[in-house]
Formats: C-alpha cells, structure tokens, sequence
C-alpha cells in the first residue's frame, strides 16, 4: 500500500467533501459523518482517484469495534482506518488495511501511555494530536520508530512546515484554505 504523504485533507462536514476532491492532494481523511453516507463518499473519492482513511471512531451509526472493522473492510473499501482505540488498530492489521493509532497528547502521562499503546498494537502510523508540538513529534517517532502523522490545531502554513521539519511524514487538517 501506498504511503500517505503530504497534506491530507480532513472532511468534517460534507460540504468540505467537493473541495477535498478537486484538491490536488490524493489522501483524504473521512471525519464525522454517517454510516449511511460513508460507502457513496468511499465510492466517490475513488472515481476521483482518491485514497480514503476513515476515522472509525467519529462515524455516526457504527459501533468503532472489531465487527465494525470488518464491516467497513469488507463493504466500504478505504486504504485505511483511524482510531484512538488499540483494540479497534489490532483488527484493522487483519484485513490489509493502514492503521493509523491517533493520539492525544494531553500530558506527560498520556503520551507515556499512548506511546505503550501503540508499540503493542504496532500501528502503521501514528497521528499525533496536537500537531503543533514538534519536539513532542520528534520524541514519538523516536520512541516507537513508526511514522507519523501530524493533525489537530494545524491552521497555518508554518504550523505545517514545522510539523514536517519534525519528522513527520503526513499533515492531516480541516482548515480548507491549507488544502
């Protein structure tokens, strides 16, 4: 599978859906919206010539477990699933889809755990939040030696580039006008 690179655009509402496509970025991130929308948004991108991640956690009508994984494996095809969840990162690994761990830097004891977390569950990325702590970004990736991807609070240009001048591999943002 392809490696995620460069900017990412995270769709929160559908109206940002229309924009993310005719982006010249090829990875998109699906973020807070229905079950019922999610395999007519999957199928789209995909005739747009687009990669999707779905962050499992955030869909409206799905329970983010192992029987949801394997639902979104085998009836909405993304390239990969996000998640907060360990759990929900160990099923992904089954079905030949990127698993992306996301966490949460909140203090020192958080990222402890998360970094634990996700050693054992062995990611394919990590999307650390927020992405404006760079030296944080650089002790992760040095830590568990798996990619990552920065996000959250990503609102200017050079919140990017120092996010990439960390070491990180990925941006994902909402923030339109960086798309």
């Amino acid at each position: 599978m392809t490696m995620p690179k460069g900017i990412m655009p995270a769709v929160r509402q559908l109206k940002d859906f229309e924009k993310a496509l005719s982006s010249e970025h090829t990875w998109i991130v699906l973020l807070e919206t229905r079950l019922s929308q999610l395999k007519q948004l999957v199928t789209y991108a995909k005739k747009e010539n687009k990669k999707v991640l779905i962050h499992i956690d955030l869909i409206q009508g799905l329970k983010a477990d192992e029987y949801g994984v394997e639902f979104i494996a085998r009836e909405i095809k993304p390239e990969g699933i996000i998640s907060t969840r360990g759990s929900v990162i160990d099923s992904v690994k089954k079905y030949d889809l990127i698993a992306i761990q996301r966490l949460f830097l909140l203090d020192s004891l958080s990222i402890d755990s998360n970094v634990r977390i996700s050693g054992r569950t062995k990611a394919d990325y990590i999307e650390v939040l927020p992405g404006t702590m760079p030296e944080l970004i650089k002790k992760i990736q040095k830590v568990t030696d798996i990619p990552i991807i920065a996000g959250g609070l990503l609102t200017t240009q050079e919140d990017i580039n120092e996010a990439f001048e960390a070491g990180s591999i990925a941006v994902t943002t909402s923030s339109t006008s960086l798309w």
